[in-house]
């Protein structure tokens, strides 16, 4: 079953706002890629590629395998370390050998992000533990990937949500203002 299919299941149960939101936005989502044609879903996935690869940083590459109507970032697969869900729910990063690593940039799929980098993902959290235990150690750039329809004005938020820092769409680069303060490298 593709994470689309799946239920939302956010933190504060049925009655969690975003539990609705998440279901309303994953519909969203999977309606405009069923409307691209198979060429016009590469080119736009092409584009957002260009912008990772014109805007990122030197160093280690945590990315993700797209699932259902995610964007794909697949081209770069062959240099990205790839996620796995560890025993606290937070992510690992591992390279084609299998070794775990700390990545200095992590790629983020995601079902909506809005113009001050909250992202609202699919409600497991593993994304918002793995980012507060990485941004704890040191400095790491969350760079959320997405469709441009995607980005929305505003979306609820709550204290355990790590934003982002920057987004790629296939159209633009956007970065987020500094809301916390960084750990020093």
């Amino acid at each position: 079953m593709a994470s689309e299919d799946l239920p939302a299941n956010g933190h504060g149960g049925p009655a969690d706002p975003k539990v609705h939101l998440r279901r309303t936005l994953r519909a969203a989502r999977k309606a405009y890629v069923a409307g691209l044609t198979e060429a016009e879903r590469e080119q736009q996935q092409a584009a957002l590629v260009r912008h990772l690869a014109r805007h990122l940083p030197r160093g280690r590459i945590a990315g993700y395998r797209a699932v259902g109507s995610e964007i794909a970032v697949d081209s770069l697969l062959r240099s990205l370390l790839l996620p796995r869900v560890v025993a606290d729910a937070a992510l690992e990063f591992c390279d084609d050998g299998g070794r775990r690593l700390r990545p200095a940039v992590v790629l983020l799929p995601l079902l909506a992000v809005d113009r001050c980098g909250t992202r609202l993902g699919q409600g497991g959290g593993h994304y918002d533990r793995t980012l507060a235990v990485l941004r704890t150690a040191g400095r790491v750039l969350a760079v959320g990937c997405a469709w441009d329809v995607q980005l929305v004005d505003v979306l609820p938020s709550d204290d355990w949500d790590e934003p982002l820092d920057a987004l790629a769409t296939p159209s633009q680069w956007l970065t987020f203002p500094l809301r916390r303060p960084m750990p020093p490298q």
